[in-house]
């Protein structure tokens, strides 16, 4: 096994229903590596968090192995603890317990380590001060903005210091601001930690903030590119949409018609095709 890969998928897949199955997952091959940052793109149903959910050792595959620094997750007897040790969660709802205050949640998933109240506190502030709110230690979820609250949930999800972070949707119930100001400090956590981290979105703008892009569509893995230039990244959203395909297509779309798109065709088609 490479020591730098954490997270391998093989075959991986999913079936959901009895009578009128589903393929969430059809087959799907990944390897993530130590101190990687990157995405997981794909529309509505495309497998996305189901994907995350089953990497996360929340759900079980139909077919296929999962493994995370090198442990294959059939073999795994305690998930629980599991869970606990070697994956941090963030969602789009930061299920913070709303009677505790900031530092108390971070400090949960400690209580199965064998760790002092006073060493629990100790790791949970610093984590807390990592993420900007050290002067927040004793504020109750209610008391912070929807930004500070994901801020909490991630620096719960860090620490006991996991093999990787999953984050689904985690700006999907914020602001544009907040929401930037989130995938901000998982880009900082992911240089200066050298945290792996996998985003699962919708949003090609939060996307674009890691280094490497996974497309799913109907279960599959259509695409997997680093991103080396949010304007390539552009170009192929363009390919793959409607109006790409048919000029890879060497077709106009009738409503385009009569905008000079016929005289520049061919250059279109041959960029898309280089992309």
């Amino acid at each position: 096994m490479n020591d730098n890969i954490v997270v391998e998928t093989r075959n991986l897949t999913k079936v959901f229903g009895d009578g009128g199955e589903v393929r969430a997952l059809d087959g799907v091959n990944l390897i993530v590596r130590q101190g990687e940052l990157l995405s997981v793109m794909g529309p509505s149903g495309s497998g996305k968090s189901t994907l995350l959910h089953l990497i996360g050792a929340l759900d079980r595959p139909t077919e296929g192995q999962i493994l995370i620094r090198g442990q294959d997750l059939a073999t795994v007897k305690n998930l629980d603890r599991f869970r606990n040790e070697e994956v941090g969660f963030v969602f789009q709802l930061h299920n913070l317990i709303p009677t505790l205050n900031a530092v108390e949640n971070v400090e949960i998933p400690l209580y199965e380590q064998p760790l002092s109240e006073k060493k629990r506190r100790q790791k949970a502030a610093k984590l807390l001060e990592l993420v900007g709110l050290g002067d927040r230690l004793d504020h109750l979820p209610s008391q912070l903005s929807g930004g500070q609250r994901q801020k909490v949930a991630i620096a719960r999800a860090l620490v006991n210091d996991p093999a990787i972070v999953l984050a689904d949707e985690p700006t999907g119930n914020l602001d544009s601001q907040s929401g930037q100001d989130v995938m901000t400090l998982l880009q900082e956590l992911n240089e200066r930690q050298g945290s792996t981290i996998i985003v699962v979105t919708h949003d090609p703008a939060v996307a674009r903030t890691t280094k490497r892009i996974i497309t799913l569509h109907d279960g599959r893995v259509a695409r997997a590119v680093p991103l080396e230039s949010p304007y390539l990244e552009d170009l192929r959203e363009l390919k793959d949409s409607p109006l790409g395909k048919s000029l890879l297509e060497g077709e106009i779309p009738s409503e385009l018609e009569g905008l000079g798109l016929e005289q520049v065709k061919p250059l279109l088609k041959g960029i898309l095709e280089k992309v």
